[in-house]
């Protein structure tokens, strides 16, 4: 109940963020606009997202499968991404927004993604990224922890108790790093860029640091600048497709 209650706060607050923020809305339909261009329409089957939150992706995909962890009323599913919902190789593509570093087993999930998705099928991960720039960002301005030093846990097996689990850079240290494509899936996209548009706009927490006409400057910015991603970058775009 501690959980539910947790969560429908959040979950409250970020709808009254939305609603007060046209500069947030522009922003993130920038980022859902780079989701949508990963999904390959020859792929048969539905696009599920997961933690979907307030429910945003429907804007930009509105026959996707919106699904979070509780039930509000803009939702299709309730699940976790440990044990979806879905029969063996039903699904097109599965999307997890900032969801990815609330993994605490990814490889369990990953062996549950492959089991549902069709041949040509992919999980797109939208994620912080660790640069010089936005890890002081990320690591002062956000509730969440890093978990840069923190070993991953590489089981298959779902945990058994779910409880809350954040770092950050796991997205980072897993997909531009050494670490190998997750097992039964190839890396078919990993891109990272500047979006210091977003580090000053507050996101849904804190008031923006500067006027929503500002943006498309601050938006060539951001171009150029991602250019150097270990410098500048503060998001991450992965796209890793079944290789059945």
């Amino acid at each position: 109940m501690v959980a539910l209650a947790r969560h429908q706060a959040e979950i409250r607050e970020n709808l009254d963020a939305w609603s007060d923020k046209p500069l947030l809305r522009r922003i993130y339909g920038g980022f859902y606009a780079r989701i949508v261009e990963r999904i390959d329409p020859a792929v048969e089957g539905p696009v599920v997202e997961l933690g979907s939150g307030i429910g945003n992706l429907k804007q930009h995909a509105p026959d996707a499968i919106c699904s979070d962890l509780f039930h509000n009323e803009w939702l299709d599913v309730v699940c976790d991404g440990y044990r979806l919902p879905f029969p063996d190789v039903s699904l097109s593509h599965i999307v997890l927004f900032d969801v990815f570093h609330h993994l605490q087993r990814p490889q369990a999930f990953f062996r549950e993604a492959r089991r549902t998705l069709r041949p040509g099928g992919g999980v797109i991960l939208f994620e912080p990224y660790m640069s010089l720039a936005s890890l002081p960002v990320y690591g002062m301005l956000h509730p969440e922890p890093l978990g840069l030093r923190r070993p991953i846990d590489q089981s298959d097996l779902p945990p058994a108790q779910q409880t809350y689990y954040a770092a950050q850079g796991n997205a980072t240290r897993c997909f531009f790093g050494r670490t190998a494509a997750p097992t039964g899936f190839t890396v078919a996209h990993a891109e990272r860029f500047a979006c210091f548009a977003y580090l000053l706009s507050g996101g849904y927490s804190r008031p923006a640091v500067y006027p929503e006409r500002w943006l498309p400057m601050i938006d060539r910015f951001d171009r150029r600048v991602s250019r150097l991603p270990r410098v500048f970058g503060g998001r991450c775009l992965v796209d890793v497709r079944v290789t059945r």
